[in-house]
């Protein structure tokens, strides 16, 4: 279990209610933002203070890990200049029926703030700047006990106990954006038919793009499965992100089978330009044994042409759940 907080003045009412977190994924200039990163590493189970106008008003409980989503709809007008494409977390949230004010207990939590990527000033005042930090677990502990025993209760598990955790199924809003992106192709008058199907064959990993990529990979790069029947031609810059001459682009894909594809897709394993296969930290080990990777032991795989690490670059710097903010 971990200890996180977010900042949600313009969100907390859609976020709480709604049961989650949703951040873009990069500052509008394009640049990356070690606060939005975060959301790379939050695990299910861990601990979400709610901090929303000077007071911490919710505790959460995550219940996914971070996936790709659109930026929701009520949203409106808060965040305008973010992408339509973020990071979601899962979450369930516990209002407070009491509130605490942390700047009124500097003396207490100062000492335990942390020296990079805090969440707050010396004298208390929040940063703007600041979406989703990770907090020490002696900041979370004095927190804890700031909030008096209601918090204690839910991190200790009293309340959530009674309940079982529901594990939604990653992708909300996701289907209805690829949908969106599949009656873009569809409607694209510059397009000759041939071209919509191929580019729709190629959300799913088959047709053209699949041939393409047999061109020049031949086996799985993990398990060495080499019928054709048991591979996917998996997208290292997803088929939602990219324009339609990439999702067609033969470089963009590694054949691999169904399992590693989920893997892979999903951001809990990479690939650097040198072959060897990345780990998420966040990615459950003995899952990954059972798959047939040894996440203690994970292989090299091979080399990559130049084409092929441009988007596995994409990859890690957009799906991959890994922050380069964090140390492991």
């Amino acid at each position: 279990m971990r200890y996180w907080w977010v900042n949600q003045n313009q969100t907390y009412r859609h976020e709480v209610q709604g049961g989650y977190l949703w951040s873009p994924k990069r500052k509008a200039n394009q640049t990356p933002n070690p606060f939005y990163d975060f959301m790379r590493e939050v695990m299910p189970g861990d601990v979400i203070f709610s901090f929303s106008n000077t007071h911490i008003r919710a505790i959460g409980f995550a219940n996914s890990h971070a996936y790709e989503a659109p930026k929701p709809l009520e949203f409106g007008q808060a965040g305008a200049y973010w992408n339509n494409i973020g990071w979601r977390i899962d979450v369930k949230f516990h209002e407070l029926q009491h509130s605490t004010k942390p700047a009124d207990h500097m003396s207490v939590l100062g000492p335990f703030l942390p020296k990079k990527y805090a969440p707050l000033r010396l004298n208390g005042a929040g940063l703007q700047s600041v979406y989703l930090t990770r907090l020490p677990e002696t900041f979370a502990a004095a927190l804890i006990d700031l909030l008096g025993a209601e918090a204690r209760n839910l991190v200790m598990g009293y309340y959530v106990a009674q309940e079982q955790p529901t594990y939604a199924t990653p992708g909300v809003g996701l289907v209805q954006w690829e949908e969106h992106e599949l009656n873009q192709v569809q409607t694209d008058t510059t397009l000759v038919e041939t071209e919509k199907q191929a580019i729709v064959l190629a959300r799913r990993g088959q047709g053209v793009f699949k041939k393409r990529v047999m061109t020049l990979e031949h086996a799985c790069r993990i398990t060495g499965v080499n019928r054709e029947e048991h591979l996917r031609a998996s997208h290292c810059k997803p088929w939602r992100d990219a324009n339609n001459e990439e999702r067609l682009d033969g470089e963009n894909g590694l054949l691999l089978t169904p399992s590693m594809d989920h893997l892979f897709d999903r951001g809990f394993i990479g690939f650097d330009d040198n072959g060897q296969t990345i780990v998420s930290p966040v990615a459950d080990q003995e899952s990954l044994a059972r798959m047939g990777l040894d996440p203690q032991h994970p292989p090299k795989v091979g080399s990559f042409s130049s084409g092929q690490q441009k988007y596995l670059a994409f990859h890690r710097e957009n799906v991959l759940l890994m922050s380069r903010f964090l140390e492991h």
